[in-house]
Formats: structure tokens, C-alpha cells, sequence
């Protein structure tokens, strides 16, 4: 039987930093300390009178280098499954990193989350349970924006949420719903594209 380590807390706080490569999600890991073999999700001990929000926002920090363009807890960890501290609760974040500033420190690497390697336990139900929590927030929060640049096409936009969701959406439905919720502007620029010069959008 496999002797636990010694614990200086009883909890931890762990991150899943999701960004878009390509049309896939990625989130990002780093090499599990206790078994080089394998890898974890960023996790970090709060640190005395460090609050969880604040152990969060250190932990992002040092994987990559600034805060996420969104960040939300999803909630606690426990069930006796197996956590790389051996820590008996985690408290889960999830955050949404742009792809243009997702360069992560030494040691951290972005893996497709369809292709993530063997996690422990507990880590792989955060990962399930973030990707759940990020589609729930599409409806109440324009939350998609934080992975695009400042500006962006309307095709750009509606690719963003299919690839959050995980399905296609009806290009004249979404743009409706755009139009309604009063969520982007046009500005005074174009881009071309094929055959056509879509205008370029930003939110408001």
C-alpha cells in the first residue's frame, strides 16, 4: 500500500485554463511532481490567510504569467478519489485564456482536452465538470469574447461558441440571438475572406 506524504493543509485549490488552438479546446498541465511519468492540472496550497480566489489568481500567474480573461470557481472535490497532493478536498477553478497571450511558463504544455493524458481521479472529474460549467455560462455571460482578440468577424465569433459547445448553431438563429442581446458592434474596418469582405465586430 502506498504511504500518503505528509500535508501542510488539508485542501487545495486546482485550475483548469482552458484557451482555443486551432478547432479544438486545450487545457493546460504540468508534470506531476510525485510521478515525472505523469502529468496534473496547476495546483497550488493556500498559503497563510491566502484566500481561495487569491491562491487561484497565484496559481494562474505562474502558469501563465497573467490572469484569465475569465475565472470561476466550480465547486469542491472529494470523494476519496486520488489527488496528486493527497490532499483530502480540492477546490476547483476554471478559466478561459486567450489564445493570443496563452504562452504558458516552463513546464506547463497545452494538451487538446479530447487528447489529455492520464490524470488522477479527482483532476479528470474537474476537467468534466469545467467544460460543463463554461457551457452552462454561455448563456448568461458573453464569456466566448474572452477567447477572441479585441476584434473579430461574426463568423469568428459563432465558430468560437460552436467550439465551447460542442456543436454546430444555425448561422441566421445566431445571429439574431446577437442582435437581440445587443452584445457586438461594427466597426469602420474589413477583412477579406474568400469571396467576400465580412465586417469587423467587437463587443460592447
Amino acid at each position: 500500500m502506498r504511504e500518503r506524504s505528509p500535508r501542510t493543509a488539508s485542501y487545495s485549490v486546482d485550475l483548469v485554463l482552458v484557451t482555443a488552438m486551432g478547432n479544438a479546446l486545450a487545457v493546460l498541465l504540468t508534470r506531476n511532481a510525485g510521478d515525472r511519468e505523469r502529468w496534473a492540472l496547476p495546483w497550488r496550497i493556500p498559503q497563510t490567510g491566502e484566500t481561495l480566489d487569491g491562491a487561484a489568481s497565484r496559481g494562474a500567474h505562474e502558469a501563465i504569467g497573467e490572469a484569465p480573461g475569465w475565472m470561476e470557481q466550480i465547486g469542491a472535490f472529494g470523494d476519496a478519489k486520488r489527488h496528486p497532493g493527497d490532499v483530502d478536498i480540492s477546490v476547483a477553478y476554471v478559466g478561459l485564456v486567450p489564445h493570443e497571450t496563452a504562452s504558458p511558463r516552463p513546464g506547463y504544455t497545452w494538451f487538446q482536452i479530447t487528447e489529455v493524458p492520464p490524470l488522477s481521479p479527482r483532476q479528470r472529474a474537474m476537467v468534466e465538470a469545467a467544460t460543463k460549467t463554461i457551457q452552462a455560462r454561455l448563456d448568461q455571460a458573453p464569456i466566448a469574447f474572452r477567447l477572441l482578440p479585441a476584434t473579430f468577424t461574426l463568423s469568428e465569433l459563432q465558430q468560437m461558441y460552436e467550439l465551447l459547445l460542442g456543436k454546430r448553431l444555425h448561422k441566421a438563429s445566431f445571429r439574431r440571438a446577437l442582435q437581440a442581446a445587443w452584445l457586438v458592434e461594427p466597426t469602420d474596418e474589413w477583412r477579406s475572406e474568400g469571396r467576400g469582405r465580412p465586417g469587423i465586430q467587437k463587443c460592447r
